[in-house]
């Protein structure tokens, strides 16, 4: 059945069956029908299919493995050929059979990503078909310690904090984005040259931003981690791998998999204990309780939106009309929007439209959206409020970026369509999530430059409890540009002297896919340093100014199914990677008003993937599944 969306013909890829409503009130099973079988597209089960068997003890390995086709079997490029996927572990139950139930609960709860075809039959006149798949997922919950998730919980609202307090020091911001950074990475640089017009520089800052509050949506990413190795007598800990400010996705996919994964073991709970329990002694080095936390509640789907509201109802109420007498003419007046500024061609849109339908279900909130391209003939000022000319002129009071973060979302260039109109967005009262400062915040070099000691206290001078939570969270990180320490340096003569399998290289970058591993990252310093055999020195060559380095983590491996386009990809050796989000609405002066942790996202791998993004195509969303160990007696 195909549905046409102006030039884009969209089809289902469902059965007839899905879309016959008359049939539906008169064959009371057609439904269950539907949905059992409303995947049988996108599914192609076989039990031909077989596991990911890594037998590689590195559990962040690079790999440049292809993909191969071998009888028939699409395997992905990650995957491996190995043993019938029907017998993973100690799975108590035919693995096909429990991947059709996750399946038919995904298509019945909307756990999907956009897919797009384009058909080239008619040269002159292409059509393109839009079409919905299931998402990339983990087939069972992945095991996590239940200590180190609450540790998370906790200190989401400090992070939080810290944002906003980076984001109002301009001097510190400069300092570590205007020498090497600039320099090399042309588009931090113009993301730095706008924040200094709009706020900094007394002849150009505008009046209307300063005056707007701010919105924080953030993301903070961790593996875990053993600072003393492999020894068995150790606990994994909570190590933070980058803090997200911009476009921090997957909100709300994660909470349809974490309802999914409830529904899986707790309906199968005979059939999948023992496998999960196989995992937590894998990731727990002390004794296991008995019983088991289970998938937790995930609040990201009522948090984001919330956190929207209270930064809509401000603005609302800070510029609203205030005359009591033009109530009537007020109610007339059309509601003010949430503008959701999104990426031409977007594919992440079911989780993009899971918040926009909870903004309106839960708070009668309307959402529009809007790439930037179009955006720089749609939008116009007036006294600093922002408006749509193609919604009849309709006021935006706040915009939420899930676009923006990269070069590319910019194809006009410099002074292009897409940076004039971020210009107009930003010189608005109109509440900005983020404003460019937080999305400065959140750059490798500002994180490399919070871990270093005593800058946390520059921020939270009198809270050290704050500052001791956080600092327990970073790894090592090491920069590589004209700031550099003799620690920095040493850390690159390490990756030099046959250490490079301890760290990885990171650029100014979000999205996946742009960071140095292995022998890459060896060639990398190779090509960019001179070293001065006779004393032993080094120099970092200023292209190295964009990056940093980061010591590798490596996190504990567990057996894990992993689903793509609603089929096993296989199943093997995986590691995992564990998201807080947190909320935060503070106004013009950087008083407080919302401060919240608000959910999280599991994503895990095979554990000889390196990157780790799973809209761009290597990790799957996964649950966590807590375990606790046993109290000292």
């Amino acid at each position: 059945m195909r549905y046409k969306y102006g030039d884009t013909t969209m089809k289902t890829k469902v059965p007839n069956l899905c879309h016959a409503p008359k049939l539906f009130a008169t064959k009371s099973a057609l439904p269950l029908l539907a949905i059992l079988f409303s995947y049988t597209p996108t599914l192609a089960f076989s039990s031909n299919s077989n596991s990911n068997n890594n037998s590689n003890s590195n559990s962040n390995s690079n790999s440049n493995s292809n993909t191969n086709t071998r009888k028939g079997i699409h395997i992905h490029k990650y995957g491996f050929l190995g043993t019938n996927h029907r017998k993973t572990m100690s799975l108590m139950m035919d693995t096909d059979d429990l991947a059709v139930q996750a399946s038919s609960y995904a298509s019945a709860n909307g756990i999907q990503v956009e897919r797009r075809k384009t058909n080239s039959e008619n040269d002159e006149t292409p059509s393109t078909t839009t079409y919905f798949e299931g998402a990339p997922m983990s087939l069972l919950p992945n095991a996590y310690p239940q200590i180190a998730f609450h540790q998370a919980k906790e200190v989401a609202p400090y992070f939080n904090e810290l944002v906003d307090r980076v984001s109002r020091d301009a001097g510190f911001l400069e300092e570590n984005l205007g020498g090497g950074v600039s320099t090399m990475d042309p588009y931090t640089a113009q993301i730095l040259r706008l924040y200094k017009d709009v706020y900094v520089d007394p002849a150009t800052m505008d009046e209307f931003a300063l005056s707007a509050d701010r919105l924080g949506i953030l993301r903070s990413d961790y593996m875990l981690h053993k600072d003393g190795g492999d020894d068995d007598n150790n606990d994994y800990g909570l190590k933070q791998v980058e803090l997200n400010t911009i476009a921090s996705s997957f909100a709300g996919l994660s909470c349809k998999i974490a309802n999914l994964h409830r529904y899986l073991t707790s309906r199968f709970d005979t059939e999948t204990r023992d496998f999960l329990r196989t995992n937590a002694e894998k990731v727990q080095s002390s004794s296991l309780e008995e019983t088991m936390d289970g998938v937790p509640l995930n609040p990201a789907l009522k948090e984001l939106p919330l956190a929207m509201k209270v930064a809509y109802d401000r603005y609302v109420e800070r510029f609203g009309t205030k005359d009591s007498n033009n109530a009537k003419q007020q109610q007339q007046q059309q509601q003010p929007v949430v503008l959701f500024v999104v990426q031409e061609g977007e594919t992440n849109t079911v989780d993009q439209r899971l918040l926009e339908f909870a903004l309106w279900e839960d708070h009668g909130i309307p959402v529009v959206r809007r790439s930037l391209t179009k955006l720089d003939s749609e939008l116009s000022l007036q006294d600093g409020t922002l408006k749509l000319s193609s919604e009849n002129n309709r006021e935006v009071a706040v915009v939420y970026f899930r676009a923006g973060y990269a070069p590319t979302d910019y194809p006009g260039g410099d002074n292009g369509a897409e940076w004039r109109a971020r210009k107009t967005l930003e010189t608005s009262k109109a509440t900005k999530c983020p404003c460019l400062g937080y999305h400065l915040a959140g750059t490798k070099k500002v994180q490399q430059e919070l871990a270093r000691p005593g800058v946390l206290e520059r921020f939270f001078p009198n809270e050290a409890s704050k500052v001791t939570a956080m600092r327990s969270c970073f790894a090592g990180l090491y920069s590589m540009g004209d700031d550099a320490t003799d620690d920095d340096r040493n850390a690159a003569k390490d990756v030099l002297d046959g250490g490079h399998a301890r760290y990885v290289l990171k650029p100014q970058r979000e999205g996946g896919g742009y960071n140095f591993y292995g022998e890459d990252l060896a060639k990398k310093l190779r090509d960019n340093v001179s070293r001065n055999d006779e004393n032993g020195t080094i120099e970092l060559g200023n292209e190295l100014g964009e990056y940093i380095l980061m010591e590798r983590l490596f996190p504990p491996q567990q057996t894990a199914i992993l689903m793509r386009g609603g089929r096993i990809e296989g199943s093997g050796e995986s590691i995992s990677e564990l998201g807080a989000f947190g909320t935060l609405v503070v106004d013009s002066s950087g008083t407080v008003v919302h401060n919240h942790y608000a959910g999280f996202l599991l994503r895990t791998k095979f554990s000889n993937v390196d990157e780790g993004g799973v809209a761009s195509g290597f990790a799957t969303l996964s649950s966590p599944y807590l375990c606790r160990r046993k109290a000292a007696p």
